[in-house]
């Protein structure tokens, strides 16, 4: 029974001790089993990929009234397959006066800072790589590896459609990086902790419905980061070829394809983790493996929010996306990360004057908060009815007139 509740776990004593009992010492067995557990987390992202890639197809293709991938295999489902052999065999090229250490090391980092973030995700109680202390810390450094990742992508690669989608890059992963931070400072101050793991047993009560606002801004700037509809103006097909990975062919084109649908699915994961409780559900302490149910079941729920919003929305503009994030998020995440700040400290000081049974304490305080942010999102909507939005002002000139020439002069003889 205890394999079938929490088979990870058994696994990994069992696998330890056989390596005790060999006379390997335990220092050397605790980094054989963490090299083991980051091997499989690795592979577990590659294969993530193949799936989701079917998966957003059959959705583009269900949403927009057509089947989607059908042929190789039921309902299409070894699609991808196919895809993947055609890009390992396409040629590699190489641009001429290209940095080719630099241009030969973004796609490995674009991929890399993605694989990195599930080293710190816990899938069940008893089910994470490493549980730091400092864990939302650890996703922001590792969140710029990757936008690291496509700047040197564009720079080196001696093309100038690729330098300006590097270009694009800094104005819109950089910006984006400023509100989900401070969203993600509204989850540490709820659950008093920087560890994710921690931020999960925290979540009595899921930090969505004390602070939607946070999950918002948080869920928008994660989506920005990904360069995905509407935020793809890192790769603008109509005005950029495709931006800093046109001169990219073959498995490093590749790289790039896998790590922007794995980033996708890493977001929802993120935002289940951190604003819906991850793994936490029904028997889910009892039974670690139920951890991993939930955790996946509210991961694909917001991926599927991913999809649908790539699929419906048009690409913004530079000036409106840089106007979204610096003019709307950016100032209501401050406002939210300060209220949020006072309000829950207030609430501590006063709550123990009042004679309230203690369970009811995390409800009441979640409601406290949901009603701080409904109270936030009402001032802000009517903020936003006094601020008119300035059009093209046109200039109304009269139309001109055809007129006839006029004939010319007879000539008198």
């Amino acid at each position: 029974m205890y394999f079938l509740s929490d088979p990870i776990t058994f696994i990994a004593n069992w696998l330890g001790n056989l390596l005790l009992g060999w006379g390997v010492t335990q220092p050397v067995v605790t980094v054989i089993l963490k090299f083991i557990g980051a091997g499989l987390v690795g592979t577990f992202g590659f294969s993530l990929v193949i799936f989701t890639i079917w998966l957003e197809r059959k959705l583009y293709g269900r949403i927009q009234d057509r089947l989607g991938p059908n042929r190789v295999g039921p309902w299409g489902i070894f699609q991808t397959f196919p895809d993947m052999i055609k890009i390992f065999t396409k040629e590699y090229i190489t641009p001429v006066g290209a940095d080719k250490v630099v241009y030969n090391l973004a796609p490995i980092l674009s991929v890399s800072a993605v694989l990195l973030t599930w080293a710190v995700i816990p899938f069940a109680q008893t089910i994470v790589g490493t549980d730091v202390n400092v864990g939302v810390l650890y996703l922001v450094a590792v969140g710029g590896i990757g936008a690291l990742g496509i700047i040197l992508a564009g720079y080196s690669s001696n093309n100038k459609y690729s330098l300006l989608g590097a270009f694009r890059a800094v104005a819109q992963i950089v910006s984006y990086e400023v509100p989900m931070v401070l969203a993600l400072l509204v989850p540490v101050l709820l659950g008093r902790s920087m560890g994710v793991n921690s931020l999960v047993n925290a979540q009595s009560i899921w930090f969505v419905i004390m602070s939607p606002i946070a999950a918002f801004i948080f869920f928008t700037s994660s989506m920005a980061e990904t360069g995905r509809a509407p935020f793809d103006l890192l790769e603008a097909e109509s005005e950029l070829v495709a931006g800093y990975q046109t001169e990219y062919s073959g498995l490093k084109f590749g790289m790039f394809y896998v790590g922007e649908f794995l980033h996708a699915f890493t977001i929802s994961a993120l935002t289940a983790t951190l604003f819906l409780g991850g793994w936490r559900g029904p028997w889910a302490e009892q039974i670690p493996i139920l951890g991993v149910v939930w955790f996946f079941l509210k991961a694909f729920i917001v991926y599927f929010v991913v999809v649908l919003i790539r699929i419906s929305m048009p690409r913004l503009r530079i000036d409106q996306m840089l106007n979204f994030n610096w003019k709307f998020l950016t100032p209501l995440a401050l406002v939210l990360l300060v209220v949020t700040s006072v309000v829950d400290k207030l609430f501590y000081i006063i709550i123990p004057g009042f004679n309230i049974v203690g369970g009811i304490i995390p409800w009441v305080r979640a409601g406290v908060h949901l009603l701080v942010n409904a109270i936030i999102v009402l001032i802000t909507v009517q903020i936003l009815k006094t601020h008119q939005i300035k059009g093209l002002q046109v200039v109304r000139k009269p139309r001109p007139v055809a007129v006839a020439p006029e004939p010319p002069a007879l000539v008198i003889s």
